[in-house]
């Protein structure tokens, strides 16, 4: 098969480490990739988002199969685009239509699902600008910490958890006058549920689904989960406390009733299914879904799957992925991100990157990087994850700080406490 991944972060790049091992591939492509995806496919320089120019692309690369990255294209309908042109309609895409997609595109439409099948989580209201006293209103019903979301795609930086009443109806106000721009034109306000995060993921053919191996990252910037929130600084699969009990709960409380649920609203979904998860007491609640795999969750999932991915894949066009297997190893995967210097704020790029071919103990995932000349410099917030895998967490992480420590640039910066609180 000729395939082609869309996106440019770590999580891109571990997908196409993982496709090119299939023995069902013919060729690889990443648009538009980074310095990492280089080495394992051909980059194209076309924009995630840009259907037309993919659209001639496909069709001049013999395209087979599409697997979508990021949630970008996917909310703003890469699947429909393909689905309703006769010239590439014959084109799978991994990843759902942009209804599908409104499961991650709009926190209001997710609660609404949720509260439709009975799946666990939090209580919420929505408000809008006309509503800001409703808000004002509700907040005072609710125990601080008080937590709101941007309604709308926020790069994962649209959530706010405030201790203060007063600071917390400040911060409503500010996000409807577009603090997040359009995403928080609506925000959620949801009741604070305390407990450890986890994140399922599920791969989906409309029918039938697999069950991937589950992961807990870490947002905060800083150590002991303080500071601003990022798109992920860390992350830990398998997660203890996710045991064969609590599992078993996912599935039957949350996961069966999303997947059924998508079928009973018409909504015909297949791509990937993450499950923002919250453990309360042992009980699972959902606190967001997302439309594909996480980043940097996907850079310690994928690494456990013993199976083909590709031919799993494959099968979700024709939903027969009952057909294939899903296996994973019994070890433990841990990821660091390296980031850069005043990342999740203000940061410079083109910071020349060294030590890369000297590690030798876990596996590089480029996310925020560009090959200039016969340089790789750094190219976004964040840089490059490093992945191990041991028998325990303690080993595996060892190994990922061994390795953190063997790479330089300019500004780098990581936290040194991931898989803590596990």
């Amino acid at each position: 098969m000729n395939v082609l991944i869309l996106g440019s972060g770590g999580r891109e790049h571990t997908l196409a480490w993982k496709i090119a091992q299939s023995k069902n591939l013919n060729k690889l492509y990443i648009a538009p990739g980074n310095a990492g995806t280089s080495v394992v496919g051909e980059n194209i320089n076309i924009s995630a988002t840009d259907f037309d120019a993919l659209k001639i692309k496909a069709l001049e690369l013999n395209i087979n199969l599409i697997i979508v990255g990021p949630e970008d294209p996917l909310v703003k309908g890469i699947r429909d685009f393909f689905e309703n042109d006769s010239e590439i309609k014959h084109i799978p895409v991994i990843g759902p239509d942009k209804h599908g997609a409104q499961l991650e595109g709009s926190k209001e439409f997710a609660k609404e699902f949720m509260a439709r099948h009975n799946i666990p989580t939090a209580a919420y209201e929505s408000f809008t600008h006309n509503t800001l006293t409703n808000g004002y209103a509700f907040l005072e019903t609710l125990k601080a910490p008080y937590v709101l979301k941007a309604d709308g795609l926020a790069a994962g930086k649209g959530v706010l958890i405030i201790d203060d009443l007063q600071e917390a109806k400040d911060a409503l106000k500010k996000m409807l006058e577009g603090q997040f721009g359009e995403a928080s034109n609506k925000v959620v306000i949801e009741e604070f549920l305390s407990g450890l995060e986890v994140s399922y993921f599920a791969l989906s053919d409309g029918n039938n689904y697999k069950l991937f191996p589950e992961a807990k990252d870490y947002k905060r910037i800083g150590e002991n989960d303080a500071g601003l929130n990022t798109g992920g600084m860390g992350a830990v699969s398998p997660v203890p406390f996710a045991n064969e009990r609590f599992t078993k709960k996912v599935i039957e409380r949350i996961i069966e009733p999303t997947i059924q649920g998508l079928k009973k609203d018409g909504i015909h979904y297949q791509g990937f299914v993450f499950f923002g998860l919250i453990e309360v007491n042992m009980e699972p609640y959902v606190i967001e879904y997302n439309v594909r795999m996480g980043d940097p969750e996907t850079e310690v999932v994928i690494p456990r799957i013993k199976s083909d991915l590709l031919d799993l894949l494959a099968a979700v066009p024709s939903q027969k992925l009952n057909e294939y297997p899903c296996e994973f190893n019994s070890e433990t995967a841990t990821t660091v991100m390296l980031v850069s210097g005043g990342y999740p704020e203000n940061y410079e790029k083109g910071k020349l990157i060294t030590g890369l071919n000297n590690v030798k103990e876990s596996l590089l995932f480029h996310a925020g990087t560009l090959k200039k000349g016969n340089d790789i410099v750094t190219n976004g917030g964040r840089v490059i994850a490093l992945t191990s895998i041991a028998e325990n967490k303690a080993e595996a992480l060892k190994k990922s700080y061994k390795s953190a420590e063997t790479i330089s640039f300019d500004g780098k910066n990581y936290r040194k406490d991931i898989g803590f609180d596990i």
